[in-house]
């Protein structure tokens, strides 16, 4: 039987449901107990106008910015911390790309297939395929844009989880700094500058459904979110929403999943919150699968945040050493799974785990890494060293005999090129472990990468959630967009879909009629 409120809520058009308020009303529905903000009217007069305006300044945010101020747009650049980069700047400092060059030199054999089908089966299939395509297809031409666009630095390939072949450039900075501070030199160059501590408050859209500018805080101090001084924007042309994710956001996350709360730490910046999300979410942008919180698996509970501890576990342990419960001496993963399964498995082993490797693993892993990584591992505690193996076992109170049993088995698949017991890829210069010291990170999984957030097509368009249609004058890319990574996302995926749709959005946006 046809409800009694159906028809008129059927006739309602979009001036109407943006007057009534109704858009707001979902977006309350879609969060949970966050109450939406007040909707922004249309000011009277703007206090400043440009053609776009770009909202974060991570990979997203900046690739954005190069490429609409390269297609001759003029750009606001708006970064509500006191320094830009976001996660990226902290972050791992690998970009995937399938069917390299450096692959090829390295015989390699990838392709774009390959990596899309590692994306889809780690995102459980519930990855908008058309989204991750985009990625994987545009994955070297993304690389190399770095290169010759930004003058980026690599120093080889890096075998991460989940994906079937080493396939991720590993920058030679060691961490996201190396494409952020070469993307705000090329800014500079462009005559547009990042202005920091400037909070995006509201999307101003008008009656007829366009987002035609911003309303922002200047001088904002984190994280009072009334601080600052109201001024707005006008995007002539368009508006690029790339605000990250929510890791920082014990509140929101939990809504999303009740698990995930305030007790757990987090590699993200303190400024990854929600309150651009739910903004996005108040004006009728739909949102796509938040609850899927990714975990980082190579943290460790001896320190606080990302830290140094990725850098030996996945950088070394992952290919060249193994990962142990420290319970029962045995390996309970393969090493090189992707993230989710490997997070899921060290919970499952209640966070009794280590990540180790023998010296000439380390020597391996390590190889092209800054000289004084190991030194400065082992002075915060993340890295502890041990003379022998029976030192090692004895400090993590590891069962020794089930131990040595491990190795032995692990140097007997290294005989005979095939790993027995997890099926791990093996480098071609995987050794066997034997050779003191020996090396151990704990592991502790951190909340790292939310999967949801604002949907959008393939244009990079922010996708209304009454029409399913694009919203005009707004775009959104990187972790502030859902749908790329279904349930959870493979290590080195985040640059290449940062940069990638970031780049898209930018393109895009310039070209608006507005």
């Amino acid at each position: 039987m046809k409800s009694k409120y159906m028809g008129r809520k059927a006739r309602l058009t979009r001036r109407e449901m943006l007057g009534t308020g109704a858009l707001a009303g979902v977006s309350v529905a879609l969060a949970g107990a966050v109450e939406a903000a007040p909707r922004a009217g249309i000011p009277d007069s703007w206090d400043e106008e440009v053609d776009v305006v770009v909202v974060g300044t991570g990979f997203a945010g900046l690739a954005a910015a190069i490429e609409a101020a390269k297609a001759g747009a003029s750009v606001a650049l708006l970064e509500k911390m006191r320094t830009p980069g976001g996660n990226s700047i902290i972050s791992g400092g690998v970009i995937a790309a399938a069917g390299s060059p450096m692959q090829a030199e390295e015989g390699i054999e990838d392709s774009v297939d390959s990596l899309y089908d590692d994306m889809m089966k780690a995102g459980l299939h519930l990855n908008h395929p058309k989204l991750a395509r985009i990625v994987a297809e545009k994955s070297v031409e993304t690389v190399q844009w770095t290169i010759d666009e930004l003058g980026v630095e690599y120093r080889g390939l890096t075998h991460m989880g989940g994906h079937a072949v080493p396939r991720s450039y590993s920058l030679s900075a060691g961490s996201g700094s190396g494409i952020i501070v070469p993307q705000l030199n090329k800014l500079k160059e462009m005559g547009v500058e990042p202005r920091t501590r400037t909070l995006l408050k509201h999307l101003i859209r008008d009656a007829e459904g366009r987002v035609v500018g911003v309303q922002i805080h200047e001088k904002f101090k984190h994280p009072n979110m009334d601080s600052g001084k109201p001024k707005t924007i006008r995007a002539r042309k368009a508006v690029v929403m790339a605000t990250g994710g929510f890791g920082s956001d014990p509140d929101f996350r939990m809504l999303q999943d009740p698990r995930l709360g305030g007790d757990l730490d987090t590699t993200n910046h303190p400024g990854a919150t929600s309150e651009a999300l739910r903004e996005a979410m108040n004006i009728g942008c739909v949102l796509i699968q938040p609850s899927w919180i990714q975990l980082g698996p190579w943290t460790s509970p001896d320190e606080r945040g990302f830290g140094y501890a990725p850098h030996f576990v996945q950088g070394v342990s992952a290919s060249f050493g193994l990962w142990i419960d420290t319970l029962t001496g045995k390996r309970f993963v393969n090493e090189l799974a992707d993230r989710k399964t490997r997070a899921d498995a060290i919970l499952a082993a209640g966070n009794k785990c280590i990540a180790m490797s023998d010296a000439e693993g380390y020597a391996k892993g390590s190889a092209g890494r800054p000289t004084d990584t190991l030194d400065k591992m082992k002075a915060n505690g993340v890295l502890m060293e041990y003379a022998t193996l029976e030192d090692m076992a004895a400090a993590h109170d590891i069962p020794l005999e089930a131990l040595q049993a491990t190795i032995d088995t692990f140097n007997q698949s290294v005989d005979a090129g095939v790993d027995s017991d997890m099926k791990r890829y093996f480098p071609n210069n995987v050794g066997k472990i034997g050779t003191a010291p020996y090396y151990v990170v704990r592991l502790s999984p951190k909340i790292h990468h939310c999967m949801g957030g604002c949907g959008i097509n393939e244009k990079a368009q922010a996708l209304d959630v009454v029409t399913g249609d694009p919203i005009p004058g707004l775009y959104v890319a990187g972790e502030a967009s859902g749908g790329v990574h279904g349930a959870s996302r493979l290590g080195s995926c985040a640059y290449a879909d940062c940069l990638t749709f970031g780049r898209i959005a930018g393109q895009n946006a310039a070209a608006e009629a507005g």
